[in-house]
């Protein structure tokens, strides 16, 4: 079956060109709307019903899944789904996938079977209903990203540049005069681990000190930080610094050093990612790359109303980053 990405390379024009010839012809010129048409015809392209119902019809409801609902990070990016939807007249609906494929293609059929108008991801992949409705309505298709922005997804998303937050991080470090670092990771398959990763490793580069990292997995989580914190601990050279790739790794991280008699940040630095609300309670209090949560959940719902509202959005929105300097982190001894 053809879709608008055939029609529009047959057509030579974008997508979203497409989308607008199909949908609201009036907003391209003649010209671009016989080839689209023509491209239509040679290919037999038929316009998916309950697609293009999702233009028209409204159900007053916007649907957020996240990968892990007791996660605080997603707790606050749906805060603000909810301070930016409810002012508009929308309720939001909230799914945990608790990262389990088929869980996310049961909620994108919610989408599908026209109970929601939009769909928010907080995620890094696409279930299959989902990314039929992007292929099927291009730049109209009412589906964002947020935080786990990778560009295979072909949706808009709001995120921060991830690379260039680890490698602040890690500048930190160096400026404290810490030559071996290790690093808690995420999954192999999170596109976020692999951003950060990059970031970090460009940071060690300029320090030459590529060979003195030290990186372990982790799944987000404060047990996994835990876990990885003890490996880290157990190494013959160990590290004088810590960078995780998000606060509850930290956390675990923090934890492994109590049980060892190793302490924060005289024996080891570390460095969370986030900036979670308790971080700043936490003893010591914990270094960490703030994200502006709130404002994720904020912009998301301004790129999908755009999106419904058929006005023209970004590919994507980068928001700012900070490093907030806490007491975790000292000059190696």
């Amino acid at each position: 079956m053809a879709t608008i990405y055939d029609i529009a390379k047959l057509a030579k024009v974008s997508p979203a060109t497409v989308s607008r010839a199909l949908s609201q012809p009036d907003l391209v010129s003649e010209a671009t709307r016989r080839r689209v048409q023509a491209a239509v015809a040679r290919l037999g392209f038929v316009p998916n019903a309950a697609a293009k119902s999702l233009r028209t019809r409204r159900t007053g409801k916007l649907l957020v899944t996240v990968p892990d609902v007791s996660n605080p990070f997603f707790a606050e990016i749906v805060k603000g789904v909810e301070e930016a939807a409810q002012p508009k007249g929308y309720a939001v609906l909230l799914g945990d996938t608790q990262q389990q494929p088929e869980r996310e293609e049961s909620y994108a059929q919610i989408l599908r079977r026209q109970e929601a108008d939009g769909l928010i991801v907080l995620g890094h992949r696409l279930p299959p209903t989902a990314r039929e409705l992007v292929d099927e309505l291009g730049d109209a298709a009412p589906v964002v990203n947020g935080c786990e922005f990778t560009p295979d997804l072909g949706v808009p998303s709001v995120h921060i540049d991830n690379g260039a937050a680890a490698h602040v991080a890690m500048e930190h470090l160096y400026a404290l005069g810490h030559r071996r670092i290790g690093i808690v990771g995420g999954p192999e398959t999170n596109p976020l681990h692999h951003q950060r990763l990059d970031g970090a490793r460009g940071a060690a580069k300029v320090h030459r000190a590529v060979r003195s990292l030290s990186v372990e997995r982790g799944d987000f989580s404060v047990e996994s930080g835990y876990a990885a914190g003890r490996r880290l601990l157990a190494l013959p050279q160990r590290p004088t610094a810590v960078f995780c790739f998000s606060d509850q790794m930290a956390m675990g991280v923090l934890a492994a050093c109590r049980e060892h008699g190793v302490n924060v940040p005289a024996d080891l630095s570390v460095v969370g990612f986030d900036d979670l609300r308790t971080t700043r309670y936490l003893a010591p209090a914990l270094t960490t790359i703030s994200q502006p949560m709130r404002s994720i959940g904020h912009e998301t719902v301004r790129v999908l109303l755009g999106i419904l509202a058929g006005k023209p959005h970004p590919d994507g929105v980068e928001l700012p980053f900070e490093l907030i300097v806490r007491e975790s982190t000292a000059p190696p001894r």
